[in-house]
């Protein structure tokens, strides 16, 4: 792998991300907030710089080896997340604390560390919202669009961004898709941002939630998040568009664009949602103890959206409800959304695989002469996507324990710990406990918060990618330049 192309591919895109901190810079401008408009033109300014380095002596007509163009995610990843970190530490968080905000931000978390919500102004929640915003599509996707000038290399780097689970594009050309599943993310997030001001929200927390809702980051403007405005209608809205925000957008463009009204026939997305239903029904039942009304049934209809779609959000505090519905929103948690969508986790689409092949093997069992296939979107599924499948399952669980067992040796309560360890992992936000939806994660230990950062960076990356590049075979072969090996 060579080091310096991978450096010089990142430097380009940092020469471009040095445009996200206008909005937050002209903000504060506008509110005649000096020093943090200071900070937000010299952090634009170091990623400029930083671009500038980095980018030196790539060539245009390069190509990527698989490594590299994995290495060039993971590290974008990083290193948006280390530069996104500075607005906060210029604010008066730890290094720590501002890293954890900003990964959490970028990989859509939306686990916090900020306690005081009044001891920030306005171009810092903007700043939060941005980040989870740009995040949502994933940042790859939107360099392809905005750097034509990588050109085959950019289509590796789509591939290596996009989610290993079955999926179809929107065209064939890789800068194509990307452009319309930009357009239509752009303008859900409009309509979304008009509903929101419509039900009540006044314009400047419409345009952060619905940065925030259509990303599947769950950062609200509100220390209590949703429960905090007490306003019914914005509930029902964003229980709507926290779904459309789970589903793939690849699918949603067919179907805004008339290419295919039949989107309920989509296995996956009907898995999504019949989780998502099923589990919502049981939880209002819980709620209501067996007779719930319209409150128990918005709130059991928005926490399942919340946590399937991995947005976070809060209507409630759930620390609050009994064992039984907690649970249910665990397994929600656990499911995740669909393949190419906002929503972080394993993905609807392997768990449900994985299903249709635990079928067929207790048809094996009764059959064994039988030949059954596996289907998906009408294709067969062959035995090396159930193999890549089967990898991601396990290694999310087993990432859930490890991380899970690593925070209840530093000192973190159990369920804390294990549900810590699903809502980063997982990128899906809030857990249980004093890092519930009314709490934060400031009260974890520095080791606790870096190995909750980590996770939250591997998560965004399906693990496999982080796991590849320290695979002996890619650091064997480390090397500044020369010939691709």
């Amino acid at each position: 792998m060579r080091i310096r192309l991978v450096l010089g591919v990142v430097g380009q895109l940092l020469r471009s991300f040095c445009f996200a901190f206008v909005p937050p810079l002209l903000l504060a401008l506008y509110d005649r907030h000096w020093e943090t408009a200071a900070y937000f033109m010299g952090v634009g300014l170091l990623s400029y710089l930083l671009g500038v380095l980095y980018g030196q002596g790539l060539s245009k007509s390069q190509n990527f080896h698989r490594s590299e163009a994995l290495a060039v995610v993971a590290m974008t990843w990083l290193s948006v997340g280390v530069l996104g970190a500075f607005p906060y530490f210029c604010e008066g968080l730890s290094p720590v604390d501002s890293l954890f905000e900003s990964i959490s931000g970028f990989t859509t978390t939306g686990a916090t560390v900020f306690q005081d919500f009044s001891h920030y102004d306005r171009p810092i929640f903007l700043w939060r919202a941005m980040s989870q915003w740009f995040g949502g599509l994933g940042v790859i996707a939107l360099f392809v669009v905005v750097l034509p000038r990588l050109g085959i290399a950019g289509r590796q780097l789509f591939f290596a961004e996009a989610s290993g689970a079955p999926a179809e594009a929107v065209s064939p050309q890789v800068r194509n898709s990307a452009e319309k599943l930009w357009m239509l993310y752009v303008a859900l997030t409009t309509v979304l941002g008009g509903l929101l001001f419509a039900a009540g929200m006044s314009g400047y927390d419409a345009i952060l939630h619905a940065l925030t809702t259509m990303s599947a980051g769950g950062f609200s403007t509100n220390a209590e998040s949703i429960a905090g405005f007490h306003n019914p209608a914005v509930e029902w809205v964003l229980v709507v568009f926290m779904l459309i925000a789970g589903t793939s957008f690849p699918l949603l463009y067919r179907f805004v664009s008339g290419r295919d009204f039949h989107i309920y026939r989509d296995g996956e997305f009907a898995f999504y949602l019949l989780a998502a239903g099923t589990s919502a029904l049981a939880i209002a039942g819980l709620l209501g103890k067996g007779w719930p009304g319209e409150p128990e049934i918005r709130a059991a209809l928005f926490q399942a959206a919340s946590l399937i779609s991995s947005t976070g959000y809060a209507s409630e505090d759930y620390n609050a409800w009994g064992d039984g519905a907690r649970a249910m929103l665990i397994v929600l948690m656990v499911v995740g959304g669909c393949a190419g969508s906002a929503a972080g986790g394993p993905k609807a689409v392997r768990l449900l695989l994985a299903l249709k092949h635990l079928v067929r093997e207790i048809k094996r069992v009764l059959h064994p002469r039988a030949v059954m296939v596996i289907r998906h979107r009408g294709r067969l599924v062959s035995d090396e996507i159930m193999r890549g499948v089967f990898t991601l399952v396990l290694l999310y669980l087993g990432g859930y324990f490890a991380v899970g067992i690593v925070l209840a040796l530093l000192g973190s309560d159990l369920v804390e710990a294990f549900s810590a360890s699903i809502a980063c992992l997982g990128n899906v936000g809030p857990a249980f406990g004093n890092a519930g939806p009314m709490g934060n994660f400031s009260h974890f230990s520095t080791a606790g918060k870096l190995v909750l950062t980590c996770a939250m960076w591997v998560g965004r990356l399906e693990i496999v990618t982080v796991l590849a590049l320290l695979h002996p075979d890619v650091l064997r072969h480390l090397s500044w330049g020369g010939k691709r090996r």
